[in-house]
């Protein structure tokens, strides 16, 4: 197999050009990598990622910590961080925490120590203080994704807000008598997605001068199917059927949305639905929904990473930036009926 100097010479570049042009690492003209690549492809040479790592110290390797795999939210957060790593040369190891907590301490006592991996990204994990300093005692940057950690770059998105204005769009079209669909206490733990929502959820109802009433919550397990069992328990009783329902998840919401259509209601004249994620397939459902973009927050949080990984790069101060939402209406609300 041809090396790195065949390479060069092909190309009519230095090898420390090939590398970096081969690597990613380092700036290369447009020009040069393109003659490297043409060299490298037609002489067969392929970047040795072993040789690579014992130069640079580093794996290409970043670790992403997520709670559960098999949620549409995380996986799409997983997505796009891991198209932002392909695009970066680096690979991705997923750590899923979807057992018991013996998986998350194996991970952070274990796993992520043995130089594994250049740098973390956790998403909706609220890493305890022991899990950052072992990370950043090793030089380790760290990205977290959905809520504030103490001495972490993290993005954040504001639940409570998100809420609020799920709440207020079917406020703004008329609607008084509003349920909300929520979490269940097994999801009210990293960040406590499910309260701040109902929280927003019940600020939006008090500031608009209606009540909060306990029997128009149920909770859900943010799935299609917990959504439909908890949207037949709140639509199931007609002398006081709500005439909306927000549910804290699009596939909640979807779940809901069947749910009526089982008990013979038509979505929106007998019954206004609106979730949180803009789900791939809420577009297919007409879901009105507030959009939080998680492809977008898994490819942030690489580029952020990356920065932290320049050679030379200075530490970035631990910082809170706000993530984007935008409310995306369509066809499942309207005006109340009545």
């Amino acid at each position: 197999m041809a090396g790195i100097e065949e390479v060069a010479k092909l190309a009519g570049v230095s090898t420390a050009t090939v590398s970096r042009a081969l690597s990613g690492r380092g700036h290369v003209s447009a020009a040069s990598k393109a003659k490297v690549e043409q060299a490298a492809s037609q002489l067969g040479y392929v970047v040795s990622s072993n040789a690579s790592s014992l130069a640079s110290g580093r794996t290409r390797n970043i670790g992403v910590v997520i709670p559960f795999l098999n949620r549409w939210f995380f996986s799409s957060v997983l997505e796009g961080a891991q198209r932002a790593l392909l695009r970066h040369g680096y690979d991705l190891t997923l750590y899923n925490l979807s057992g018991d907590g013996r998986e998350r301490e194996s991970v952070f006592e274990h796993f992520l120590l043995r130089q594994r991996v250049d740098a973390v990204i956790a998403v909706s994990l609220e890493l305890t203080e022991p899990e950052v300093a072992r990370l950043h005692e090793l030089g380790k940057p760290l990205v977290g994704v959905g809520g504030p950690i103490p001495g972490v770059r993290t993005l954040t998105i504001d639940d409570v807000a998100v809420a609020r204005l799920a709440t207020e769009h079917l406020i703004g079209l008329g609607h008084r008598r509003i349920a909300h669909i929520g979490g269940d206490l097994e999801f009210d733990v990293d960040f406590h997605l499910p309260t701040n929502r109902r929280l927003g959820y019940e600020a939006a109802l008090r500031d608009a001068g209606l009540p909060v009433e306990a029997h128009r919550f149920a909770p859900a397990d943010f799935t299609i199917r917990g959504g439909y069992h908890a949207a037949k328990q709140l639509l199931g009783v007609p002398h006081d059927r709500p005439s909306a329902i927000f549910a804290a998840s699009d596939e909640m919401a979807i779940g809901t949305i069947l749910a009526a259509r089982d008990l013979g209601l038509v979505v929106p004249r007998d019954v206004s639905v609106i979730g949180v994620d803009d789900h791939d397939l809420s577009d297919f459902f007409g879901l009105t929904t507030v959009a939080q973009f998680p492809r977008g927050q898994g490819e942030q949080a690489v580029e952020i990473l990356m920065e932290q990984l320049e050679p030379g790069a200075d530490a970035a101060p631990p910082a809170d930036t706000p993530l984007p939402f935008s409310l995306r209406v369509r066809s499942s609300t309207a005006t109340p009926s009545e």
